[in-house]
């Protein structure tokens, strides 16, 4: 008489050390596989981020050509008469629309889905007219003032007044884009927001509300206005009601530490804090007035210089 295949002791099975093997081996691709998934996926991010800034660079250069030389300001000044606050875009009015969106209405990739004319809107106003505008990595930063990428506002266009008095003039501008050593000039970055002045460990998290952080610790809060690397005790800061080196803002280095950087003549490069002049402290903070900082790659010239002053 034969026996059945389930009574041979022949049958093959997995013993309980095979099995752990096994698992140890998945385990271990894993392990390999994992940390180079994720640099495929970041350096994806990174590429897309870059590919987004070059066009709005491109758009920065559409503006200029389409208004006499001129470059794009940051943000323009506050009006008493609110008429001249408001502005013009490519689908609709927007209060003291900021320079991305300005850009995008001069170039025909809009901004907003739905400009605002209301002062109410002026800070929280999504944006949400066309992904060119997010960083791919931060994707969450989309409102018009905790924002992802930070504009040369010192040295490109400063419609800011001098003296806070709108009769006084602006801080800087008109600047003409010609005059500028274009492929060595930034143009704008990945922004930290004012949290760049504090040590890491203090950062909180973005307000994409459009409200302030009681502490500006907010990354990303007034992101959209980028500070150069040495500033001074008689200059404008990203925010104008914080003016102070702890209050500073600077890029982000959220590309495997790194920062994307779109120049004036529109080529992208992604380059440390340090390859772009900014002193950074053991705690993680961006120095604010420290003599080793320098701004040559921020003041169209080549040269480094002093931010334009606040006041006469």
């Amino acid at each position: 008489m034969h026996r059945s295949d389930a009574e041979s002791p022949n049958r093959y099975g997995f013993t309980l050390i095979e099995l752990l093997v096994v698992i140890a081996i998945i385990a271990l691709l894993i392990g390999i596989l994992l940390p180079a998934l994720a640099s495929a996926r970041d350096t994806a991010k990174t590429l897309l981020c870059s590919t987004r800034m070059r066009q709005v660079a491109t758009g920065w250069q559409i503006y200029a050509d389409t208004n006499r030389d001129v470059s794009v300001p940051a943000q323009p000044g506050r009006y008493t008469d609110e008429q001249r606050n408001v502005y013009q875009l490519g689908n609709g009015d927007h209060y003291r629309p900021r320079w991305f969106a300005v850009i995008g209405a001069a170039a025909g990739f809009d901004a907003f889905t739905q400009p605002s004319a209301d002062i109410e809107d002026e800070h929280t106003t999504a944006v949400d007219g066309n992904e060119v505008f997010l960083c791919p990595v931060v994707p969450e930063w989309n409102n018009t003032r905790n924002y992802a990428y930070g504009y040369n506002h010192q040295f490109l266009g400063n419609t800011r007044f001098l003296n806070d008095d709108e009769n006084d003039g602006f801080i800087n501008f008109p600047v003409r884009a010609s005059s500028l050593n274009a492929s060595s000039t930034v143009m704008f970055a990945d922004s930290l927001g004012t949290a760049a002045g504090k040590p890491i460990s203090q950062h909180t998290q973005n307000r994409n509300d459009g409200t302030r952080d009681p502490e500006l610790r907010a990354e990303g809060g007034h992101g959209y206005a980028l500070d150069p690397p040495r500033l001074t005790g008689n200059n404008d800061f990203a925010d104008r009601r914080n003016r102070s080196m702890e209050h500073r803002s600077a890029p982000h280095t959220r590309h495997r530490d790194k920062t994307n950087v779109a120049f004036c003549d529109g080529h992208i490069e992604a380059r440390s804090l340090e390859d772009l002049g900014y002193v950074v402290n053991p705690d993680g903070s961006v120095a604010g007035d420290d003599p080793d900082a320098s701004n040559a790659l921020f003041t169209g010239t080549n040269r480094d210089r002093d931010p334009p002053k606040l006041s006469r």
